[in-house]
């Protein structure tokens, strides 16, 4: 998937008026995952991304992955954008399914695994969320 699909998918998925917003939220949802994930699974997540994409992902990798739950999850997403916590979930659920879409099934596992059970429906995977 090249740069501008993930983008043109990130602005279907969540409705957005501009790329230039879903580039935003994208790089806002990106940098909380990364810090989310082990770094190793970033620098593995980064390989299967577009381009600058990768590069957001790696270059806001944290030393160690952090433990927070999904509610963290969307405050920080909400600080990024400048959004409220709920539209955050929508924000993190439109990209979140987009790199679901790009990336193989062993990574979305690898990932996944890193993740409480309720993160499992932002990546379109409620059927895990259990």
């Amino acid at each position: 998937m090249q740069h501008h699909e993930f983008l043109a998918r990130v602005r279907e998925l969540g409705e957005y008026g501009s790329q230039d917003e879903a580039a935003k939220v994208t790089d806002a949802v990106l940098s909380v995952l990364a810090q989310r994930i082990s770094p190793g699974e970033v620098d593995d997540l980064a390989s299967q991304l577009p381009g600058p994409l990768g590069q957001a992902l790696t270059a806001a990798k944290a030393a160690q992955a952090e433990s927070f739950g999904i509610e963290e999850f969307y405050r920080r997403v909400a600080e990024r954008t400048g959004a409220r916590p709920r539209t955050a979930e929508w924000d993190a659920s439109a990209v979140l399914t987009t790199v679901a879409g790009a990336v193989s099934g062993g990574e979305l596992n690898q990932i996944l695994s890193q993740l409480p059970s309720g993160y499992a429906v932002l990546f379109g995977k409620a059927d895990l969320a259990g």
